[in-house]
Order: structure tokens, then C-alpha cells, then sequence
């Protein structure tokens, strides 16, 4: 193992929420950040890094695209799950006062994600590569007329003030993290509970999905995810699935063999332990359910 092994890749600058999932997720890792989404999986395949914290979806702006794409090209494994509640925070320089203000930059989720008072304050939107980077540029720029969404971590960082905290619309703002490796490291099915993680190919022939889903359904096994993505030519859909329980627990074993047998080709990601974050969620749920 490399010496710098100990290092856990993340896209964008200091001070992005990727950066903070690393830090709460894997202290024991130095964050390692990256230019791009292809640096840091390319960071974990040259062992220059030995995880890579990669954002996949958020419960406002949906799934992160790119990441899907990339995902069934590299040779990387899930080894696990995090979940982080993002809180955006309007950041300015400081001493900047609230009139001084004629424009808001930050990634284009960040913005589509504080619309109420960015509103309010009638400011101008402006896109950045990444809710970091424009702090640190802003930081560099010294102008008072705009300010920043990012987060706590980035203000600390570049020296800037929290105007407004927690701008963000939805209080349930989360994103959920995946931690690849290149190596697997899948957990034993008494560490349920367990997700399995998967992408695969339909044959192309009439109703080969519904085929290959049928054996999920007939074994008790519950798919907690499933999405489509297609090729290049339009021609064929791939698939990444999430599913509850271990591929040595009989069930699962018996929906993944019906799977294969109508799909062209089945990778297994990743077999992680569930995240802490699911059952809390399961609990709120079953809360909203008793009282309503």
C-alpha cells in the first residue's frame, strides 16, 4: 500500500460539502480534493488515494448524473454509505452589509436549493463550478456586492462571515454519499443489515425488466433503488439497482441468479453495511404514520 494511501478523494475544493462528508464519515483519512468527479475515481485507481467520498443523490436535486455514468466504467467497489444534511449558509466578506449586496454565486444546485431568499434579498444568481470554489474565489475578490452559498466549513476556511445560516428550502436537504475503493470489502451477512448494489443490462427482448424483476418480488427481496441510464447509441438501458440483504442469504441469492438470466451482464458494486441514517428515517416514517 502507497504511502499516501491514507487518503480519502472528494470533487471540489476545501470547504464543499463533499469535504465535510469525508471528515464525519472517515476521521482517520486525510480529504484529498480533486479537480473532477473522473480525478477522484482516477485518484482511488492509481492508489494515489485509498477511498473516494462520491456524492449520488440528494433528496432535492435528484440524482448526481455523472456519477452513474462513471461508476460502471471504473473498476472501483462500495465499501459503504453516508449521509450528510447539507446546510447552506449565505457567506460574505467581512463587514459587507445586506445592502451592499446585488448578486448570489455558487454551484447551480446550492442556488435552485435557497431560491426563498435569495428572492427575499433580490439577488442576482450566478452559477460556479462548486459551492467552495466560489468562496474561495470571492474570498480573492474582495467584492462586497456578492456573496456566497456554501457551507460552515468554507467560511472558516476563507475567512468569510455568515450573513444568513441555513438558507436552504427543505429542511430534509440530504445527500447520500457512496465510499468506493478499489478494492472490495463486503460485509458478512451477520452485519445486517446489508445493501447490495448492483448494475446490469436487460437482454433485448419484450418485457426483459419485468422479467428480471420478477425474482425480487417472488423471494421477498425489497429494492430500495432502482434507475436507468442508457448507452451511447440509445439502443441499450443499463441499469444501478440498490437492494436490502446480503447475496449469501438465500433469498437474495435466488433473485440475483433469476436476474442473471435475463439480463446481459450483472456487476455487484459493492455489500456495505446499511447506514445508521436509514433506520432513523424508517422511525420518523413510522412516527408520521402512528399520528396521522
Amino acid at each position: 500500500m502507497a504511502a499516501n494511501s491514507r487518503k480519502i478523494a472528494y470533487q471540489g475544493e476545501p470547504g464543499a460539502n463533499s469535504h465535510q462528508a469525508c471528515i464525519d464519515a472517515r476521521p482517520d483519512h486525510e480529504p484529498f480534493a480533486c479537480r473532477t468527479f473522473e480525478d477522484a475515481f482516477a485518484a482511488v485507481a492509481t492508489g494515489e488515494a485509498e477511498l473516494a467520498m462520491i456524492p449520488i443523490d440528494n433528496t432535492v436535486a435528484g440524482r448526481v448524473a455523472d456519477i452513474h455514468h462513471l461508476m460502471p466504467a471504473s473498476d472501483l467497489f462500495i465499501t459503504g454509505e453516508h449521509f450528510l444534511r447539507v446546510r447552506h449558509q449565505l457567506l460574505v466578506l467581512p463587514g459587507t452589509r445586506p445592502e451592499d449586496l446585488k448578486r448570489v454565486t455558487s454551484h447551480t444546485h446550492a442556488l435552485g436549493q435557497c431560491r426563498r431568499l435569495t428572492a427575499e434579498m433580490g439577488l442576482e444568481a450566478a452559477a460556479a463550478v462548486d459551492t467552495a470554489g466560489a468562496a474561495a474565489a470571492l474570498a480573492q475578490s474582495g467584492d462586497r456586492s456578492t456573496a456566497v452559498i456554501a457551507s460552515k466549513k468554507a467560511a472558516e476556511i476563507y475567512g468569510l462571515e455568515v450573513m444568513h445560516a441555513d438558507i436552504e428550502d427543505e429542511e430534509h436537504n440530504t445527500t447520500r454519499f457512496v465510499i468506493l475503493s478499489a478494492e472490495p470489502d463486503d460485509a458478512a451477512p451477520e452485519d445486517a443489515p446489508v445493501i447490495t448494489s448492483f448494475i446490469f443490462t436487460v437482454r433485448n427482448v419484450p418485457a426483459a425488466l419485468y422479467k428480471a424483476m420478477g425474482g425480487f418480488a417472488t423471494n421477498g427481496v425489497n429494492m430500495i433503488k432502482l434507475e436507468s441510464y442508457v448507452d451511447g447509441s440509445f439502443n441499450v438501458a443499463q441499469f444501478y439497482a440498490d437492494i436490502e440483504g446480503h447475496p449469501q442469504n438465500r433469498p437474495v441469492r435466488l433473485a440475483l441468479e433469476e436476474l442473471d438470466f435475463f439480463t446481459k451482464s450483472l456487476r455487484v458494486l459493492g455489500v456495505y453495511k446499511s447506514s445508521p441514517h436509514r433506520l432513523e428515517l424508517a422511525k420518523r416514517r413510522e412516527a408520521m404514520d402512528t399520528t396521522a
